[in-house]
């Protein structure tokens, strides 16, 4: 069960204007449940995106790579399929992902390469283009008849329930809609992105600043989720920007701008968090903190080193407070001239360790009285410096194996 996370509420993901969606049951892998979404845009909206550093990066990665590249971010529709990758799927993988932005184009009458695909699913199969190529001409004619949480669903593997959040801020005296959807529950580490996410919002934004803000947005949320270590094939986060409401984004100087890059990164980040709470096996929602850290990338690098640990993880699922392995997880994180008699460890409000040592306050039942929780905070001080940073993670079960394991099947 997810850690504190619900459906929302169908009336809380705001429609935004200028932006169309339908979704059909393609069977792409399984029968009777959505698989397949379509996005329409209106003509002059712009995208930008960023996506995996896997080398071994999917087929439509590559294709929406080269699309954003060669129609500067004027797209006009999206085609989101789940239950196969198309990944280590070779030049006809690429050929399918450019098939099936072939054929949304012919039905909204663009350019292919004003179309973006993307994937998620088993990886090292092939997509069944039959049964993609009906779909995109169903979810295409229903248009308009599905809506945000629809499109949530349609790009679901494991997750155990769809993502997404909606904000309305003022943006130049007028109102302006921000609306997000991702999916992602396993397989999911940072080094962007981390699962497949789209974030859509009325304003009229250049395609310079949305690849900009993308990349920063991408940089305070799902980039600082964590769950396996895992970085996938196919992780993609997207921005559009439909104009539709008439409000016009010029650059960070104009009114409303700093609102709405807020309201976006609000969005992202309860996004980002979500794809923690709903990890694989998931049963605790952990945030780490660390502080005083002499640079950024040094608090991220002691971050994740608590984070990836088994041993940490297996014992925040077992409620087990062998916080010695935290100190581990710091101790080998890379830091070479790491002062350990200068680093405090609390877990939410319990002093843990100080000077090299334990807290001789600490007493075993206040740490155990936390690891009970559901929702848990680690937080590291280095006393290095002034740099600081913030991770989600989760915990470590038995159902991640089985989940894992059974994948396929």
């Amino acid at each position: 069960m997810p850690v504190n996370l619900q459906v929302p509420a169908r009336e809380a993901l705001r429609p935004v204007p200028g932006v169309e969606i339908g979704t059909t049951m393609a069977g792409i892998r399984k029968a009777n449940r959505r698989d397949l979404l379509v996005v329409r845009l209106p003509q002059g909206a712009a995208a930008a995106g960023v996506f995996t550093t896997n080398r071994f990066c999917a087929a439509p990665v590559r294709v929406c790579r080269e699309h954003l590249a060669s129609s500067g971010g004027a797209i006009r529709a999206l085609v989101v399929n789940t239950g196969c990758a198309n990944a280590g799927t070779g030049a006809a993988g690429v050929e399918n992902a450019r098939r099936s932005c072939d054929e949304v184009a012919r039905l909204l009458g663009c350019a292919p390469q004003q179309v973006l695909p993307f994937s998620t699913g088993v990886i090292l199969e092939h997509l069944p283009m039959d049964r993609l190529l009906a779909g995109v001409g169903a979810a295409v004619a229903g248009l308009g008849a599905s809506d945000w949480l629809d499109a949530a669903e349609a790009i679901m593997t494991t997750d155990t329930l769809p993502k997404g959040a909606s904000r309305e801020v003022d943006a130049g005296g007028r109102r302006v809609v921000v609306t997000g959807i991702a999916k992602g529950s396993g397989m999911i580490r940072p080094n962007m992105a981390t699962m497949l996410g789209y974030i859509a919002t009325d304003a009229a934004l250049p395609q310079p600043l949305l690849a900009r803000w993308v990349r920063e947005v991408a940089d305070l949320s799902f980039n600082r989720v964590t769950v396996d270590g895992d970085t996938s094939t196919n992780d993609s986060l997207l921005l559009l920007a439909s104009g539709a409401s008439g409000v016009a984004i010029a650059d960070d100087g104009a009114p409303g701008a700093a609102a709405l890059k807020a309201a976006i990164t609000e969005v992202a980040q309860e996004l980002a968090q979500a794809l923690a709470r709903d990890g694989e096996g998931a049963t605790k929602f952990i945030t780490i903190e660390v502080e005083r850290a002499a640079s950024g990338a040094e608090a991220a690098a002691v971050a994740y080193s608590i984070a990836h640990s088994p041993l940490v993880k297996t014992a925040f699922f077992a409620s087990d407070p062998n916080l010695g392995r935290i100190l581990a997880a710091i101790g080998y994180a890379g830091i070479a001239d790491l002062d350990v008699d200068r680093v405090d460890l609390y877990l939410d409000d319990v002093h843990v360790a100080t000077r090299g040592g334990r807290h001789p306050a600490y007493r075993e039942e206040d740490g155990q009285r936390v690891m009970r929780q559901a929702e848990i905070r680690v937080r590291v001080v280095l006393d290095r410096g002034e740099a600081s940073t913030t991770v989600w993670t989760c915990d470590l079960s038995h159902d991640y194996v089985s989940i894992n394991a059974d994948y396929r099947s």
